[in-house]
């Protein structure tokens, strides 16, 4: 009798472990151990995705208490190798119910795997948002991402600096590159001071220069790469190796050389994606000597306008349990509220996509940093005009054939030949 006791005792505990381990938080959408819904989200960057991602969560909370957001920071790497692995094993047990991608790599996991995605139609109106997110964020007529934030590019300047070799902020509305080359020779000969930073390893540049003329390095379909014939990717070659060949240019190979560069005062502009403000205003003893002034245009490019992107990401939700309850949560957070947009704005400087977003309070409030200008307003107009195109699956695997191209560019190659092997390396190693 004792020993059946003993055994009926140790079975009976199991079980009770085992129920227990049911009701503990997933990754799949369960119940938590307190019975609520739980979605689980991924995403990097605690200062800025991360944040938006808390403030939203809080933001929800007032309304829906019986849900759980578990937000877990992986590196964007992480994120990407875990996403891998675990749709290419079929299982969906390891996955979040909402994960953070990148646009430019949106569509390499859409078009690979789109039945482990969830698409959002009946929970968000794609065109409440600024048009040239919509071609990363959706696949086969299907709305699969939440657009958030814009990458929307600026050329940040220094005013002090325009201002020692006879420019002011109006002389820089509206210009090309051609005329931004002149007038980066002219600050150099008067203060010193290069124009921007480049890292030759880097070629950032040059997409935001052919997506201002509505081009990629891939051709509409987002497959077959446009390379050898693209009138854009070539007038942006020829501007690198103008830009670089003047003399204006402070070589640099990493984040932290790029951010001292500026923060340090060794140049004066960066063109870049709005993302970049945080890091400009950290130096505040340069507050009142910086501008944001339209991007420029490829002076040869009949459809270049004076705005374009660099990078930006978008909310997914993946095809696991509570992927309803996943879908919910961003239509009423990231998709819909205007004032949630407000709060991003001014705690944490997350410019979104959201078309509305940009008629709140926030959105044109004056910023003394930027002389008065009412930057985040300028950048939010200048988002509604970024061109859309296909950034298809491979804009990584393209621009490292075209990094080892443009050197050889850079060392005397004639432009056609260095862009005819691209375009075979890339038909060759792109499928």
């Amino acid at each position: 009798m004792k020993k059946l006791l003993t055994v009926l005792l140790a079975s009976f505990m199991l079980l009770t472990a085992c129920s227990g381990n049911n009701t503990n938080s997933n990754s799949e959408g369960g119940s938590s151990s307190n019975g609520k819904q739980e979605i689980t989200v991924w995403a990097w960057d605690k200062a800025f995705n991360i944040a938006a991602m808390e403030k939203a969560k809080a933001v929800y909370a007032e309304k829906n208490a019986e849900v759980n957001i578990n937000i877990v920071e992986n590196a964007q790497d992480d994120i990407i190798q875990k996403l891998n692995a675990g749709l290419n094993s079929g299982t969906t047990k390891s996955l979040p119910n909402i994960v953070l991608i990148e646009d430019y790599r949106a569509q390499s996991f859409l078009q690979a795997y789109p039945d482990s995605f969830f698409a959002l139609n009946d929970f968000i109106n794609p065109s409440d948002f600024a048009d040239y997110k919509i071609g990363p964020t959706s696949f086969d007529g299907k709305q699969y991402g939440v657009p958030f934030d814009s990458g929307v590019a600026g050329l940040y300047v220094r005013t002090d600096y325009l201002q020692e070799a006879g420019y002011s902020v109006d002389d820089l509305q509206n210009i090309t590159w051609d005329q931004y080359i002149e007038i980066g020779k002219a600050v150099k000969e008067a203060t010193g001071k290069d124009m921007l930073t480049q890292d030759p390893n880097d070629l950032g540049l040059i997409r935001m220069m052919i997506q201002s003329a509505g081009m990629w390095y891939l051709q509409e379909d987002g497959k077959t790469p446009h390379l050898a014939d693209n009138s854009a990717l070539a007038e942006a070659f020829n501007t690198y190796k103008s830009i670089m060949d003047a003399g204006i240019v402070k070589v640099i190979s990493d984040w932290s050389q790029f951010v001292g560069a500026f923060n340090s005062g060794d140049v004066a502009s960066i063109p870049t994606g709005n993302w970049i403000t945080a890091s400009v205003k950290a130096e505040a003893d340069q507050s009142g000597k910086w501008a944001i002034v339209p991007f420029p245009t490829l002076g040869n490019q009949a459809n270049s306008v004076h705005a374009s992107n660099l990078g930006g990401s978008s909310w997914y939700v993946m095809n696991v349990d509570g992927k309803e309850a996943a879908a919910d949560f961003l239509k009423q957070t990231f998709a819909s509220d205007v004032d949630f947009y407000q709060t991003l704005v001014k705690d944490i400087g997350a410019i979104g996509t959201l078309k509305a977003a940009a008629e709140g309070d926030a959105y044109a409030a004056a910023d003394e940093f930027f002389g008065g200008q009412t930057a985040i307003a300028d950048l939010a107009s200048w988002t509604e005009q970024i061109p859309n195109v296909n950034y298809g699956m491979h804009t990584y695997a393209i621009e490292d054939i075209l990094v080892v191209e443009m050197q050889n560019f850079m060392n005397g190659a004639p432009l056609q030949d260095v862009l005819s092997n691209a375009q075979t390396q890339a038909e060759t190693q792109i499928r």
